[in-house]
């Protein structure tokens, strides 16, 4: 069988428009996936580059099939299962920025370029004080970006039209801000010079973006059955689920120079990213949060499973739509409309989502994805939402009379011991706690500031709340409980 190469997918020769941090699986299935889509059907004829950002690892497999490779969407959409596959050509090469400096610093000096696109991980985007100007390159990423973004300015003198736009896609709140707070300080620290100051402010614009989708990578079970499928080989194949969001916020209009939302392609361009960030934490990754407690100590342990439970797919269901969606502020139209895709997602038979790797931080997670819902609902209706409640006494459930040993929580279901991990004081408190009564464990653990903050502990009624369905299921299981008060 023929690997996959230019001679069996052929494209024209494109200007080079975007410059990629980052050559992993996640902005190969998203990014570099939608500028193939906005060259098919757009006059934005446009090449990206992919820079390999650390020292780890090769391009071999990049080289060896002139970046070519395939993308596999599969999952539910309206309810139907659906694979759809694209043969990517939008990427013409890949430099590594250590081992090929003079050539990834010369795309500096390349005219086309118009768009940095970064996803470095959420510690990528670190202000690093010992990283050096005249390192080839620097260390950091924020260091890497100021030096080529300096040399650029110096080539062009530093020509308003010669600006770049920087979309870092890292996890990281408000990612465009801190990315550009970093490459100023660096440009302070190295004395580059107030006109290359002025350059950036008014030549370049620094975009914060919200993305999401799950991308499950290189399908290694059956790789050489899609191959064959497909007709050809391919070690760069991907594969990720149907649904995609890409919410760009920028002081500047950008829709005329990255068409994307006029493909179809599921972009929004918008002056503030807030409500969408709001919406995917609380409805998406709420969702997770309040109902994987409760599913794993019923047994199950991939989500899939899970939800195929019609007792914590209504469970779910009634948390997003009676308690969680009435706290948000985008159209419900369009909250319905992602919460309706949030089912479907997670009933993807392509997927097998560990919960217990859901479970990792359970606490901080509940206070960031599920405590506002909560109180928000309390102030709005004047009473506590039954089902993230519940969700609380669930969490609880899962980490009590949990024993610490080397750093994680062993706990036992059904006689099966598990592990949790989380911040060493939640460990450490459960530890603490194995033989406190119910109703003294709640208090406690809710009047934890350290763990929510101080708004939880005054909240009228909760504590009690909690500790009921806390000795319910201790008294009768999760799935009891849930029956009798959810059913």
């Amino acid at each position: 069988m023929d690997r996959l190469n230019a001679s069996l997918a052929p494209a024209p020769s494109r200007p080079v428009k975007v410059l990629q941090f980052g050559e992993g699986n996640f902005l190969r299935a998203f990014v570099d996936y939608f500028i193939d889509i906005a060259n098919e059907k757009t006059d934005f004829n446009g090449s990206v580059v992919l820079v390999k950002p650390i020292a780890f690892g090769n391009l071999d497999r990049f080289h060896d099939q002139d970046c070519r490779y395939t993308v596999i969407l599969r999952g539910l959409e309206n309810g139907e299962k659906v694979e759809k596959t694209r043969l990517i050509t939008s990427v013409s090469d890949a430099v590594d920025a250590g081992s090929e400096y003079e050539k990834y610093a010369a795309f500096a000096r390349e005219e086309s370029l118009r768009f940095i696109v970064s996803n470095t991980t959420e510690a990528g985007i670190v202000l690093d004080r010992e990283d050096r100007f005249d390192a080839c390159p620097p260390r950091s990423y924020p260091g890497k970006l100021t030096k080529f973004l300096f040399e650029r300015a110096e080539y062009f003198d530093n020509a308003e039209d010669r600006g770049l736009i920087m979309l870092p896609v890292e996890l990281i709140d408000d990612n465009g801000i801190m990315l550009k707070k970093c490459v100023r300080e660096l440009a302070v620290l190295w004395n580059l010079g107030d006109r290359f100051l002025a350059w950036l402010d008014s030549a370049c614009v620094f975009t914060s973006t919200l993305v999401d989708r799950i991308v499950t990578g290189y399908p290694r079970e059956d790789a050489e059955q899609l191959w064959q499928a497909l007709g050809y080989e391919d070690q760069l194949l991907d594969t990720a689920e149907p649904f995609g969001l890409w919410v760009i916020e920028s002081p500047k209009d950008l829709s005329a120079e990255l068409p994307l939302p006029a493909c179809g392609l599921p972009v929004v361009f918008t002056d503030n990213q807030k409500p969408y960030k709001q919406r995917k934490v609380r409805i998406l990754n709420g969702a997770h949060t309040s109902f994987v407690p409760a599913a794993f100590q019923m047994g199950y342990d991939i989500v899939l499973d899970a939800m195929n439970d019609p007792l914590i797919a209504s469970f779910m269901h009634g948390t997003l739509h009676e308690e969680v969606i009435p706290t948000l502020t985008l159209p419900k139209e369009d909250l319905l409309s992602f919460a309706d895709a949030v089912t479907q997602r997670f009933r993807n038979p392509f997927i097998r989502h560990a919960l217990l790797s859901i479970c990792l931080n359970s606490v901080s997670k509940w206070r960031a994805r599920c405590m506002p819902s909560l109180l928000i609902y309390r102030q709005q209706e004047g009473r506590l939402p039954a089902r993230l409640t519940f969700s609380l006494a669930a969490l609880i459930s899962l980490y009590r009379g949990g024993t610490l040993k080397d750093g994680k929580l062993e706990c036992l279901r059904g006689g099966q011991p598990y592990t949790l991990q989380d911040d060493a004081a939640v460990l450490s408190f459960f530890d603490g706690n194995r033989e406190t009564p119910a109703a003294e464990l709640v208090r406690a653990f809710i009047g934890r500031e350290d763990f929510f903050g101080p708004d939880l502990k005054d909240v009228p009624g909760l504590a009690e709340a909690v500790t009921d369905y806390l000795k319910e299921i201790e008294a009768g299981g999760v799935r009891a409980a849930m029956e009798k008060h959810f059913c």
